[in-house]
């Protein structure tokens, strides 16, 4: 049976040190894009919360951290973002490269904008 978290922190605290470096940067970009947010496991990773509702996920992976979902409307974001494509929702940032900060920054901030301008109907917040 997978291991499950209790905290934000302890799922870091399970990687390696590079893996969780890498997923602290994203973790206090998250907090500068959005200061008010807040953090939680969520589906048995860590979730950035606005208002209730969950607006980006990360992860750690042996080779890779990533960011989910994928922000869409900005073409120059998604151009910028295609040599990180891994799947329809996801991006992947590989650990034998830099991690592109500005980058996941951008992410964090479209995404936030979107939850913000109500652009995923349907979706309940989550408690």
């Amino acid at each position: 049976m997978p291991t499950r978290f209790a905290t934000v922190e302890a799922y870091i605290d399970s990687f390696s040190e590079q893996v969780g470096e890498r997923l602290r940067v994203i973790r206090k970009i998250a907090s500068e894009v959005e200061p008010g947010a807040g953090e939680r496991i969520s589906y048995g990773i860590p979730a950035v919360m606005l208002d209730g509702w969950d607006v980006v996920f990360y992860s750690g992976w042996k080779r890779h951290v990533a960011l989910y979902p994928v922000p869409g409307g900005d073409e120059e974001l998604d151009r910028d973002l295609d040599d990180h494509r891994a799947g329809k929702g996801t991006r992947q940032f590989p650990h034998d490269r830099p991690l592109p900060e500005d980058l996941v920054r951008r992410v964090v901030a479209a995404l936030a904008n979107q939850r913000a301008g109500g652009t995923e109907a349907g979706k309940a917040p989550r408690s």
